[in-house]
């Protein structure tokens, strides 16, 4: 695209250059030649004058008195009725510019010039105008290439946006570029990034609720068919068969609740992985939003720290953290790691006013805000830490901090045990 760009605006200077520079070679040649035509024209009407004024006054007239009266290097005839031929200057070989006067005493006065000093005149302005235009194609170039840099980059940057849509990291970026266009496409971005999270949420929800909820009855009905298929007796059929359909309703109620009101998720595919990675992409990610808004954000505490989780998410719970800092808080905010038990903590903090008592025991509840936003941000990412396993606590609310606890070690796999209901 940026080459694309380039090569338009270039284009569209060289034509404008072309057409323009073409007419004013034009007319610039013609006035140049017209004017070399007027000077000498002028410089005969001058010389037949002088003449005309020595003859009336009986004065000599010779090649010595009007040699000082041609300037340059033009060439002048005088012919004098009754007298010789008087020349002045030397005279030009090839084209030449001439004019021819006749004076009152029927003297004649030839003045010639070289259309060499036309030329050279000409291809002075003929350098001037070919300097102008490369200047103004440099120009073009270097407007072209910063034209092209301010919108193939947001685009790229929102290419990468939505790359990280399509992987299943929905996080807002509030990246905005100066550009309505861009501006709007961000905008919408974001809008989809809020959706993609909360339907996400919402999917995993209902996927945990499933596994726990359909695998009971699921089990029974299972059961109470192989019943069926083990007896010929039609009584027993009847009895299991009125059993089976009780349920093929409890099923369909269950489906009913999941589909309209999906609880929490509580598993997650966990791996080991080093929270220093994480801290510094975020940190590398939101640090030049927080200079444009004058602020700062650090990060302390133990370093090299292993944690179970599933990276992306704990990133997407570290955004929403630092960005509601950068929303609602204040001053420099820090990201500090410590360790607890077996638990590796990441603690966010800021140096804002902080939460009011009454709000921080609410503040990870849905649609529960106190600076008019959403009040989602920080309900999904409670949601996002309870699914890898961990939790999302406010340990202070003046001033503002908020803990990530993570476990340092993968919990260990507990064995199935069969939760059907006993067969008659």
């Amino acid at each position: 695209m940026r080459r694309r760009l380039i090569q338009s605006t270039l284009a569209v200077v060289l034509v404008v250059i072309a057409v323009f520079g073409v007419s004013l070679v034009i007319v610039e040649t013609r006035t140049i030649t017209s004017t070399a035509q007027e000077r000498v024209d002028t410089e005969a009407v001058r010389l037949v004058s002088i003449v005309d004024s020595r003859l009336l006054g009986e004065e000599t007239v010779d090649a010595s008195v009007l040699r000082d009266q041609i300037q340059g290097d033009r060439y002048a005839e005088i012919r004098i009725p009754g007298k010789p031929l008087i020349e002045v200057g030397t005279k030009p070989t090839g084209d030449v510019i001439s004019a021819r006067e006749t004076g009152e005493e029927g003297e004649t006065v030839t003045v010639q010039e070289p259309r060499s000093s036309v030329t050279r005149e000409v291809g002075r302005t003929l350098l001037i105008i070919a300097a102008v235009a490369l200047l103004a194609v440099i120009a073009a170039v270097l407007l072209a290439v910063r034209q092209a840099n301010r919108l193939a980059s947001p685009l790229t940057d929102l290419a990468e946006t939505a790359e990280r849509l399509g992987s299943g990291d929905p996080r807002p970026r509030h990246k905005r570029y100066g550009v309505p266009e861009l501006d709007r496409v961000a905008d919408v971005l974001d809008s989809s990034a809020e959706r993609i999270a909360r339907m996400l949420t919402a999917e995993r929800r209902l996927a945990a609720d499933a596994s726990h909820q359909l695998r009971t009855p699921l089990t029974a009905l299972s059961m109470r068919l192989e019943e069926i298929t083990l007896t010929d007796d039609p009584d027993t059929v009847k009895e299991e068969a009125t059993i089976a359909l009780t349920q093929v309703e409890r099923l369909t109620d269950v489906v009913e609740r999941l589909l309209t009101n999906s609880r929490d998720p509580r598993n997650g595919s966990a791996v080991t992985f080093d929270l220093d990675e994480v801290i510094q992409q975020q940190l590398a990610e939101w640090r030049p939003a927080y200079r444009s808004a004058g602020r700062a954000i650090v990060s302390s505490g133990k370093r090299h720290l292993q944690a179970v989780g599933t990276p992306g998410a704990v990133a997407q719970v570290l955004a929403a953290l630092i960005e509601n800092s950068l929303m609602h808080g204040g001053g420099t905010v820090a990201l500090r790691t410590r360790v607890t038990g077996n638990q590796a903590v990441i603690e966010v903090t800021d140096e804002g006013p902080g939460i009011s008592a009454d709000l921080g025991a609410r503040i990870f509840e849905r649609a529960i805000s106190g600076r008019n936003s959403t009040g989602i941000g920080l309900a999904v990412a409670r949601d996002l830490a309870e699914a890898d396993g961990g939790r999302l606590e406010m340990l202070q609310t003046k001033p503002p901090v908020i803990a990530l606890f993570l476990s340092r070690t993968p919990p260990a796999k507990k064995p199935t045990q069969d939760s059907g209901p006993t067969v008659r």
